[in-house]
């Protein structure tokens, strides 16, 4: 694995070797070569949840619409650089409108919710509406010519509690596939729950704190299924917005090769040093019986 920082590059960029690269996901997608990746997982940043203190961070647009659309753009470098035959995994969560208020004060059980901005109750919502960005994203993504094949439930067990008294307790995100044609890889066997049936569209996995991380991340094991399912070994996935590295650390265990893209130079070094340190794992599978042993 290497790490590259981002320059003026005008040519379509190699890649030889897992990588992470830092810098604007966009920019750098349109410069890596086309139908180059097998599968790509990623969560980007949600709308108005966090401020990641990134000069041109996504998630900190004015209205939900701006959001969507910069999304949208995003990823159709990812369409573009994906083989023909290739999955696109998208974990992303919702949120409420804001009541007007222009800042959200710390939580003292969750101290990185305090956020010096946030955007205005959007123009056709109202104070308190959960906005239903997930599916706003997916149709738009849908409408853009990405295949949509499934909705996945990522039911947190362990979600954080909510002191609110007028709604249930918010305890699930999205998963999404999306697939580039109506013909894709998709290995089904690799992902079969413990009694052989077919994987159901939700999911009960924990989150994970991850040691140095002041925001959100997704968990291997929510990693690891749309990677056994959506590649083989050797094969090249992609994330561009890869945070604390957890897809590449993944990877690693599950030897495929990775490329990363990150923003901020803080989560690049954490990343850089997670994926360094992570145990290999060779994968066996058996029509029957699926073994993880180090190596």
């Amino acid at each position: 694995m290497k790490l590259v920082k981002e320059s003026q590059w005008t040519y379509t960029i190699g890649v030889v070797q897992s990588t992470i690269f830092q810098g604007d996901a966009e920019r750098l997608l349109s410069r890596l070569p086309q139908d180059f990746f097998r599968c790509c997982v990623t969560s980007p940043p949600y709308w108005g949840l966090r401020d990641y203190q990134a000069e041109g961070q996504i998630g900190a647009e004015d209205d939900p619409d701006q959001y969507v659309d910069h999304l949208v753009v995003v990823f159709e470098q990812v369409r573009r650089v994906l083989k023909e035959d290739g999955t696109f995994w998208l974990n992303i969560g919702d949120s409420y409108t804001s009541g007007n208020r222009g800042y959200r004060a710390p939580d003292k059980k969750n101290p990185v919710r305090a956020m010096s901005y946030w955007a205005k109750t959007p123009e056709g919502l109202k104070p308190k509406d959960l906005i239903g960005i997930p599916w706003r994203l997916a149709f738009a993504l849908q409408k853009s010519g990405w295949y949509l094949r499934s909705e996945i439930i990522w039911e947190k067990p362990n979600c954080m509690p909510e002191s609110v008294k007028d709604r249930p307790t918010r305890c699930h995100e999205y998963l999404f596939l999306f697939s580039k044609s109506q013909k894709y890889f998709y290995d089904y066997l690799n992902v079969q729950e413990a009694n052989g049936r077919n994987r159901r569209t939700v999911w009960s996995i924990p989150t994970e704190p991850f040691t140095g991380a002041h925001f959100a991340t997704f968990p291997p094991k929510l990693v690891e299924p749309c990677i056994l399912a959506g590649s083989e070994p050797n094969d090249w996935i992609l994330d561009p917005f890869f945070g604390s590295g957890t897809v590449g650390a993944v990877c690693e265990q599950q030897h495929r090769k990775y490329v990363g893209i990150e923003l901020n130079r803080d989560y690049v070094k954490l990343a850089t040093e997670r994926t360094r340190n992570t145990e290999r794992l060779l994968f066996t599978y058996d029509r029957k019986i699926a073994t993880n042993e180090k190596i």
